[in-house]
């Protein structure tokens, strides 16, 4: 764990389709002086749309993070907010041609291949250690859902999973100082439930979606006209449920992938924050919305 302010030690580019809106996105990731934190800037909008990646400019949690600022918005940032985090990156300027975040394969793992690949500069100014003086909790009484952040000397996360899956079962993920989050945690894919995939198009969701950027998991048996139909959707040919209930005979990089991702995303949204918190956060059955909640929660709190 750095004791002082890093940066990018190069600009990156990433390109490709966003997972819900389905548009293309070219997004280049640069270095920013310290203190700046990270921020977005629509350059479609104008040189002056920026996004400054903090929990007050949460503006939509419906299956991703989406931050805004005045007529500027960008959604599904999670993805990258964690890689930053995980590779240790206080100070970054995200540029962004559209309005989402491409979802590449699912997972962070082409931002940490590109930032571990050409490294961080050291700013030599001390990081911003986030430090509370007593617990933080967020509850979601219908769900069952929390996020608990208690004072620590170190940073620390550790979630539970329960989609009373028969698939997945109960998973269990966590990253501290000594796991590497770059093969540990950042090559972890996102996910969906078969069952859950007609419900989000017609809600205009995971337009972008495939099998190639998300794990599909099959709970229940499914019909050849139901597989023809995800085939047309996803624009994808020869779908099949193996009898692992994992669509197209996918190989899991863990046995608790699912898991390790919503770890995944937990971090990037707590880095919403906006800082490094100096904490032990503890979450079941975490979601985007109870997790931007908590960061907001712990805003207040500092404040």
């Amino acid at each position: 764990m750095y004791c002082t302010q890093h940066t990018l030690a190069k600009t990156h580019t990433f390109e490709g389709k966003s997972l819900h809106t389905g548009v293309c996105s070219r997004m280049t990731v640069g270095p920013a002086p310290a203190d700046t934190g990270i921020r977005f800037l629509r350059t479609d909008l104008g040189k002056d749309a920026f996004i400054d990646a903090l929990a007050e400019n949460v503006s939509n949690t419906a299956r991703s993070t989406t931050i805004s600022s005045g007529n500027a918005s960008v959604a599904t940032v999670e993805h990258l907010m964690s890689a930053l985090t995980g590779m240790g990156i206080d100070n970054a300027l995200i540029e962004i041609d559209n309005a989402e975040v491409p979802i590449l394969d699912g997972s962070a793992r082409y931002y940490v291949e590109a930032f571990r690949e050409d490294g961080l500069a050291d700013q030599g100014v001390p990081r911003k250690f986030l430090s509370l003086s007593e617990p933080v909790e967020v509850k979601d009484e219908k769900s069952g859902s929390w996020v608990r952040i208690e004072p620590a000397e170190a940073p620390s996360y550790e979630v539970t999973v329960d989609f009373n899956s028969r698939v997945l079962g109960i998973q269990k993920a966590s990253w501290a100082d000594g796991i590497n989050y770059a093969d540990e945690i950042g090559i972890c894919r996102t996910f969906v439930f078969f069952h859950e995939i007609e419900f989000l198009f017609k809600n205009n969701l995971i337009k972008g979606g495939d099998v190639d950027n998300a794990i599909v998991i099959v709970e229940h048996p499914v019909s050849p006209e139901q597989l023809g139909e995800l085939s047309r959707l996803f624009g994808h040919e020869e779908l099949q449920v193996v009898g692992n209930g994992y669509l197209n005979n996918l190989k899991l990089h863990f046995d608790n992938e699912c898991g390790r991702h919503k770890l995944l995303d937990l971090i990037g949204d707590m880095r919403l924050s906006g800082g490094w918190l100096n904490a032990r956060i503890t979450a079941y059955k975490p979601g985007h919305t109870i997790n931007t909640q908590a960061a907001k929660a712990l805003r207040q709190l500092l404040k």
